[in-house]
């Protein structure tokens, strides 16, 4: 359990007895940094390291604290052992496999994500230096510093997960801290059926349009499970073929053996060195991929991302920011534009209609649960619009009194296009799939 602990006014002598919890921690802390040779624990796995600290605080808290006994100096001792080891009070959440985000924006204000719901914990730091400590040990680790110069970091931890920071005086009342954190636990397709996030059937369906090599992008909102629903997309692609991704930060997680994985970089300090996803997609045309995998479209490469399912790499997979599949791609068009080509929007909207097969969108509803919202095949152009249809869409039927949303995907009736290809490349499904009858 996270204990929420109140601190104590002043500490003025040595080994007051009514020192408070945090004042017992900092000057066990501030000894241990003293004593304990940094050098033997970076030559320890994190098991071991972590023990030897918490014999040396257990020792030290004999010595200055004797009057503390019990559950409270275990507490005390692991508390500490987070100080040195880990990211202070926030640790126990950053450790807890149920959370998957942890947000601090005040020294007694951290909120953490499970299940898509945000709560407020009860950690608290002791001020905002306790705060911009921490910050300083998770950026130094990754060899970036942040001060009044450079007030914004955005930066991927040793363990995948990405982290966000932003200090005063563009956050005037505390240094902020968001941590996204990865899951090392990659997703399969059959976790999304179980957790309800798409039916048996849209999988399936699915998985032949990857097989197929249609060019799919996912869409949706921020936290709606794109990235989490292209991982369980992309294991669907053959062993033999080979595989490029590009990011920023690196967050897939594919388990075929013949991947390439390359993460954009930001600028030094001194404006030096960047390299963008747009780099990278425009390399990775030269490396002879049979798939390209864009983690997330947010710039000029989208147009580099068209050009190459234009010329002969198909079934490429990448994920968008937007609000429905219509806004998809309204947002790529503007990406597009973004490269400083002077197309006419004509132009690039033909070369949208021609690399784009399928849009699938996702949503996170109120209930916080993630939901494949609606399945789109885009379909050409007529005059100067990109024609899309629904092939499946979600029907919201109720929500229960718990606050849970009851619902299933349903077909439109329309039969796709791409239900040829399908058949095609060998994959065979319910010669009804695409009946409103049988989803009725």
């Amino acid at each position: 359990m996270i204990q929420r602990w109140q601190r104590s006014t002043s500490v003025t002598e040595e080994n007051r007895p009514d020192d408070g919890p945090f004042e017992i921690e900092e000057r066990i802390h501030q000894r241990l940094i003293r004593d304990i040779d940094e050098s033997v624990l970076r030559g320890l796995d994190a098991e071991r390291a972590r023990q030897q600290v918490e014999r040396a605080a257990r020792a030290l808290s004999g010595e200055m604290f004797p009057q503390l006994v019990g559950d409270a100096k275990e507490e005390v001792i692991g508390h500490v052992a987070d100080e040195v080891l880990g990211h202070g009070p926030i640790e126990p959440l950053l450790r807890d496999p149920s959370i998957s985000e942890v947000m601090v924006n005040a020294p007694d204000e951290v909120y953490y994500e499970r299940d898509g719901i945000i709560y407020e914990s009860n950690v608290v730091f002791r001020d905002e230096a306790h705060v911009s400590r921490v910050i300083d040990r998770v950026v130094s680790s990754i060899g970036r510093h942040v001060d009044e110069a450079s007030p914004m970091v955005d930066a991927r931890l040793a363990d995948g997960s990405r982290v966000n920071v932003i200090i005063p005086p563009l956050v005037p009342r505390s240094p902020v801290i968001t941590i996204r954190k990865f899951r090392g636990d990659r997703y399969a397709m059959s976790d999304l059926i179980a957790i309800g996030t798409l039916s048996e059937s849209m999988a399936r369906l699915l998985e032949g349009c990857v097989k197929a090599k249609l060019n799919v992008v996912v869409s949706g909102g921020t936290g709606s499970g794109k990235t989490t629903l292209l991982n369980a997309l992309s294991g669907f692609i053959p062993e033999r073929e080979r595989i490029v991704t590009i990011e920023d930060p690196i967050e897939l997680n594919l388990q075929q053996r013949h991947v390439i994985a390359m993460e954009a970089r930001p600028a030094s300090t001194e404006g030096r060195g960047e390299v963008t996803q747009r780099d990278l997609v425009r390399n990775a045309l030269r490396m002879r991929p049979d798939r390209i995998i864009v983690g997330e479209v947010r710039g000029p490469e989208a147009f580099d991302m068209m050009q190459a399912m234009n010329t002969g790499h198909e079934g490429s997979l990448t994920t968008v920011h937007a609000n429905s599949a219509r806004d998809a791609l309204a947002r790529i068009e503007n990406m597009v534009l973004m490269a400083g080509f002077e197309l006419p929007v004509g132009v690039i909207r033909e070369q949208m209609a021609s690399a784009l097969h399928v849009i699938v969108h996702l949503s996170r509803l109120s209930d916080g649960t993630r939901k494949l919202m609606s399945l789109t095949e885009v379909c050409g152009t007529e005059g100067s619009l990109v024609t899309l249809q629904d092939v499946f869409v979600f029907k919201q039927a109720s929500i229960t009194q718990d606050g849970k949303v009851q619902g299933e995907m349903r077909a439109t009736g329309i039969r796709p296009r791409f239900a040829d290809r399908l058949h095609t490349y060998g994959v065979d499904l319910s010669a009804d799939v695409f009946d409103v009858a049988r989803w009725g």
